[in-house]
C-alpha cells in the first residue's frame, strides 16, 4: 500500500536537481525530527526515499580538468 503512496512522490522528486532535491529533503527531514507527532502519513519513509536520491545524484565537483595533447603540434 505504501507503494502506492510514495511512488508519484519519488517520481516527482527523481526530476528535481540536486540543489531543490537537498531543499526539499531538508524541508522534510527537519518536519520528520521537530514535529512530535506524525503530521504526514509516511513521512519518515518520504525522508528516506529522498535521501536515497540526494545521493544518487550527488555529483563529483572541483575533479581535475583532462590534459588534452594534439599529437599534431608535436611533429
Amino acid at each position: 500500500m505504501s507503494k502506492l503512496l510514495l511512488l508519484p512522490l519519488m517520481r516527482w522528486a527523481g526530476k528535481l536537481r540536486y540543489p531543490t532535491l537537498f531543499k526539499v529533503t531538508a524541508v522534510a527531514f527537519a518536519v520528520s525530527v521537530l514535529w512530535p507527532l506524525d503530521p504526514i502519513p509516511l513521512l519518515d519513509e518520504i525522508v528516506l526515499g529522498l535521501g536515497t536520491l540526494l545521493l544518487a545524484n550527488w555529483k563529483r565537483r572541483g575533479g581535475p580538468a583532462p590534459i588534452k595533447t594534439d599529437v599534431a603540434q608535436r611533429r
